[in-house]
């Protein structure tokens, strides 16, 4: 479990190929602690298991549903978990099963108590994973924001219940 460690704690979150759920994670998780005034105590990245689209910004309409609802994914670009991921972040945050069992192949056994999925965190949607929207209709990019939101606010509470993110101190 998380604890409070160093002055910032570290979130990683994951995804196949780092162009839609994780950069969407990071985008809404990053809006979350901003408001919250959070922002100086909690690194926030995202990755893919998959080297497949490196350097590339979010998909297309990951950033327009995302718009649309105030975060800005722009300045994303996509990037591989690599073998320093599992000692630098405190939270491997995964959208699937897929992937969790792709960083937990390559993770260190003194890490992989880091490695979750993003939805245990989710408070109002019961559903084990934040699902793939690539390959479907666009209600899917506003389905993977709908579980996001919940996940990461869900996130959010239970770092500041566990005191890993302090209020009042950034």
């Amino acid at each position: 479990m998380l604890s409070k460690q160093s002055s910032v704690a570290s979130v990683l979150f994951v995804c196949m190929g780092n162009i839609c759920r994780s950069p969407t994670a990071e985008g809404v998780f990053r809006r979350l602690v901003e408001q919250a005034g959070l922002q100086n105590q909690v690194l926030i990245d995202s990755a893919g298991t998959h080297g497949y689209h490196t350097g590339e910004p979010p998909d297309h309409r990951a950033q327009r549903h995302a718009a649309k609802r105030g975060y800005d994914l722009c300045r994303l670009r996509a990037r591989q978990v690599s073998a320093a991921d599992f000692e630098r972040f405190d939270l491997l945050l995964v959208m699937d099963w897929v992937n969790l069992s792709a960083l937990d192949a390559e993770c260190p056994p003194e890490h992989r108590h880091k490695l979750r999925r993003l939805m245990e965190f989710a408070t109002r949607h019961d559903n084990d994973v934040v699902p793939d929207p690539y390959y479907g209709a666009p209600q899917g990019f506003e389905t993977v924001l709908d579980y996001l939101e919940d996940a990461c606010a869900g996130l959010l509470a239970h770092l500041m219940e566990r005191g890993v993110l302090v209020s009042g101190t950034s």
